[in-house]
């Protein structure tokens, strides 16, 4: 039997791209047996260029895009999960990529990908092309992040979006998720209605269903990483949901599944970054 192997390693990227990639992870997991895991509703969108075999996603968030496999995944935000299919191995580099950095990288608001996996390449063409091309042949993770950083560099322009979402969408993150509407709208100057619709049209949802995600990423990272005797009713209540009942119908809606059943999953997640064995940061 081949010994299981999990890793992950954990670098920022250069000055010039930090107000819209937070970091890079880089992952290899060999050894566990096949199957499929999901990938998740978050703050992020998924920007994950893969190193060997293609990312092969067999269920798309929205039911009506066809199963598809992928060298360099790029999506918009969801709030339904995908499922991708592995053969026990896997390897390649994850860009936690805000939404406010889709206009810079890709000219478009993150909105225009909402709900949607692409090809990087179809995106950006032969720059995105280049990504997955030269992680390839590229040998060691501060290496392969130096490929990223000289990449994402290039296409790195000046677009954003307006001062007002740019503040509603960081004050949604940084309350993990529980600020009002009505507090976000009185505080950028702008009526609910008109928020709503901005917020939607530059990220693809509204801001109760982006509060909805943050908070549901935050239960799920505080459900993996706590020690056994954290019960999921303590979690909620961190968290701010009104009892379990309330978290368990939020995991269902978003991830498909209850918080025991996702925690059941044998294959780890790059969404779920551990910070102890097997991980490391460079800085």
């Amino acid at each position: 039997m081949v010994e299981r192997c999990a890793e992950w390693v954990s670098a920022a990227p250069v000055p010039a791209l930090r107000p819209f990639v937070e970091s890079y992870c880089g992952y290899r997991l060999a050894g566990f047996p096949p199957g499929l895991h999901r990938g998740l509703p978050s703050r992020h969108m998924t920007f994950i260029a893969g190193i060997g075999d293609d990312i092969d996603v067999v269920a798309q968030t929205d039911p009506a895009q066809s199963p598809q496999r992928y060298g360099c995944v790029l999506s918009g935000l969801q709030a339904s999960p995908a499922l991708i299919s592995h053969g026990g191995d896997q390897e390649g580099v994850a860009i936690e990529l805000t939404p406010l950095g889709s206009r810079a990288l890709f000219g478009m608001p993150a909105g225009e990908l909402w709900n949607l996996s692409v090809e990087l390449g179809d995106v950006v063409g032969a720059t995105g092309r280049e990504l997955w091309e030269r992680l390839q042949t590229t040998v060691g993770w501060e290496a392969r992040f130096a490929v990223c950083d000289a990449v994402l560099g290039r296409l790195a322009g000046d677009d954003a979006p307006a001062p007002e979402l740019r503040f509603a969408w960081e004050t949604v993150v940084a309350s993990h998720g529980e600020v009002s509407v009505r507090d976000l709208a009185d505080e950028s100057g702008w009526s609910r209605q008109h928020l709503a619709r901005r917020f939607r049209g530059e990220f693809g949802l509204t801001p109760k269903l982006a509060a909805r995600v943050v908070r549901f990423e935050r239960a799920r990272q505080m459900l993996r990483h706590s020690p056994p005797f954290v019960s999921i009713a303590e979690v909620a209540a961190v968290c701010g949901y009104y009892d379990q009942s309330h978290l368990t119908r939020d995991f269902v809606a978003l991830a498909g599944c209850t918080p025991t059943e996702l925690l059941a999953g044998d294959v780890p997640s790059v969404q779920d970054t551990p910070g102890g064995t097997g991980a490391s940061s460079l800085v």
